[in-house]
């Protein structure tokens, strides 16, 4: 039950409780409708008896459910009804002589079991006892029929019970679903959006007050660590180009020994780290404000493929590495060529430095857009990376002893985002990571057309 949906735990509740109700009442009507039933009966057979013994008609006439008997030692003086032997033992004789007796049992000459009530003649001998009869048929027949009904409308009143149960449960429910679908499109970037609170001040309009208010600390506390990351960022750009360049003057014009030297270009190395850093802090936090530049223009995908490879093959020859390409010649896409380089040349640096084998550079026409894959003939992503392998940060076990903050991929996803697009990791053997890329195809690829045939 606890795996069920809470509408539905209502509904089961709702329909058990009523269910119990509704037996508690089904008894409670039959075993007064019966005991009612039986006090009518006993009622009628003392009239019954009385008239009998007064020598008036004691009601019997010729049916086979009543019968009456006027008993003297035992033996019957005087019958009416078909019963014209005696039903009782001789105990329940003995004790009708002294006081009444009222017994249920079957007697041939009645239809279904009867009700015998046998008690002493007023003003008679001591002997001297009266017996009347009735067949249980009627009533017992009475006492099935409503236990028919209730075999019947229970279970429907129930199911009557239980679908008004769900509907009622839906419609409570219906501000939480409604604040559920809202919060499923809001966004920290966006501050005017909020729970939408129901008319009621009930639970859920202070549920939803509360959840508004939450809202509200996680957007400052979001916005104070964006604007913390841009300032931070922009601020180091300055100091460390400056010391950068002042190492580079050193290694120009001093005459240094061997180790010296050697410091000095590793301090330039980290030097650039830490500006690529700011500037890959930079791109974050403008990418979390929404407003990452994006000029998009007509790009000629195999070019820009062709562009990214050459820029790394330097680097990829170094370590015995090799970077192929395939993309059809013509196939065009929209976008910031400036910002598209950035993502790629992310994901070929990635593979260069944690990958194995050839890289693969890959442009397809994909549904409504450009899948951009950079792949590599490496054991992959780790599994417990997942998606957030794409998270800032985040770096896997066998990048942690190697340079980088692990903002490559944070700044892909946030790349392809900013143009409309997505970034994931493909399933499979080997490491690929495609970005897609919506884009006006047939736009895009006339400007390349229209480019093509202005340059021939």
């Amino acid at each position: 039950m606890t795996r069920l949906p809470i509408r539905f735990r209502l509904t089961a509740a709702f329909a058990l409780a009523t269910a119990l109700v509704l037996a508690g009442a089904g008894v409670f009507v039959y075993v007064r409708l019966r005991a009612d039933l039986d006090d009518a009966l006993r009622d009628a057979l003392r009239v019954r008896a009385r008239a009998f013994v007064a020598g008036r008609s004691a009601g019997t006439g010729d049916s086979n459910e009543g019968f009456a008997q006027l008993l003297a030692s035992g033996r019957v003086v005087r019958a009416a009804g078909p019963v014209r032997r005696q039903p009782l033992t001789r105990a329940e004789l003995r004790r009708a002589a002294r006081d009444a007796v009222l017994v249920d049992r079957r007697v041939p000459e009645v239809e279904g079991q009867a009700r015998i009530l046998a008690e002493p003649t007023p003003g008679r001998s001591r002997t001297a006892v009266v017996l009347v009869g009735q067949s249980l048929q009627d009533r017992d027949e009475a006492l099935a029929s409503v236990v028919a009904s209730f075999a019947i409308g229970i279970p429907l009143a129930v199911l009557a019970a239980s679908l008004l149960g769900f509907g009622l449960a839906t419609a409570g429910f219906g501000p939480v679903e409604t604040m559920r679908r809202r919060a499923s499109r809001i966004s920290l970037l966006d501050d005017g959006e909020r729970l939408p609170l129901p008319a009621a001040h009930d639970e859920i309009r202070r549920l939803g007050e509360t959840l508004n208010t939450m809202l509200d600390r996680l957007r400052a506390a979001f916005e104070r660590e964006r604007r913390f990351v841009a300032d931070a960022s922009h601020e180091l750009r300055t100091p460390v180009a400056v010391v950068k360049a002042e190492l580079e003057a050193a290694l120009r014009v001093g005459d240094h020994g061997p180790e010296t030297r050697e410091a000095l270009h590793a301090a330039v190395e980290e030097c650039e780290h830490l500006v690529q850093l700011a500037e890959d802090l930079l791109v974050l936090a403008r990418a979390g404000d929404g407003r990452l530049p994006i000029r998009c223009e007509p790009l000629h995908a195999r070019a820009l493929l062709r562009d990214v490879r050459e820029r790394a093959l330097v680097r990829a020859a170094a370590r015995g590495r090799t970077i192929t390409l395939d993309a059809p010649e013509r196939l065009a896409v929209d976008a910031d060529p400036l910002r598209v380089r950035q993502a790629l040349g992310n994901l070929v640096d990635n593979a260069l430095r944690h990958g194995e084998g050839a890289i693969t550079l890959r442009a397809r026409e994909a549904p409504g857009g450009v899948e951009l894959d950079v792949g590599d003939e490496g054991l992959g992503f780790p599994v417990e990376l997942g998606d957030r392998a794409f998270e800032r940060f985040n770096r896997g076990a066998r990048a942690r002893n190697e340079r980088g903050a692990g903002l490559g991929l944070a700044i892909v996803r946030a790349i392809a985002e900013a143009h409309g697009g997505h970034a994931a990791i493909v399933p499979g053997a080997e490491t690929t990571v495609r970005v897609w890329l919506p884009a006006n195809l047939a736009v895009a690829q006339r400007a390349i057309s229209a480019a093509g045939d202005a340059a021939g």
